[in-house]
């Protein structure tokens, strides 16, 4: 598997953990989907813990909070044409790699990655995450 460096804005295939889901009793994700890495720091320890939001197809829930993903934007990071959301009112947090990171398909290459966000895109992503954080309880912290 080709691991590239965590960094933010890079979208990564995941098998998110819903919020739904953990408060349920479920400790794995569902589906593996594309999910934007927000942040990623490096611990004392050596380790890098990673923050992702995930990518939907579904049209946000009242009260969640997402980011449309233009066409141009789906179609730089080689995915589907159907209208998608990035999620900011949730967000799984993990130690990098671990266990939930999944191969991209039709990657010749065994990557994991789709590619980076456009700058401008990460930014306003960014900036209504930072800005929703303090008011949201939506992380998932995922374990080994």
């Amino acid at each position: 598997m080709n691991l590239p460096k965590p960094e933010p804005g890079l979208v990564i295939r995941y098998s998110y953990l819903w919020l739904r889901e953990h408060r349920e009793g479920s400790e794995e994700g569902v589906k593996d989907r594309p999910c934007a890495i927000i942040a990623a720091t490096m611990e004392r320890d050596g380790h890098t813990q990673v923050i992702v939001v995930p990518v939907t197809h579904s049209p946000p829930d009242a009260g969640a909070a997402a980011l449309e993903i233009p066409s141009t934007v789906k179609r730089h990071l080689g995915l589907d044409s159907a209208r998608s959301w990035v999620v900011i009112s949730e967000n799984n947090q993990f130690t990098w790699p671990g266990p939930d990171l999944r191969r991209v398909g039709g990657a010749v290459d065994g990557s994991i990655a789709y590619g980076f966000l456009p700058p401008n895109f990460f930014n306003e992503l960014r900036r209504r995450f930072l800005a929703l954080a303090p008011s949201v309880s939506g992380g998932v912290t995922r374990t080994e």
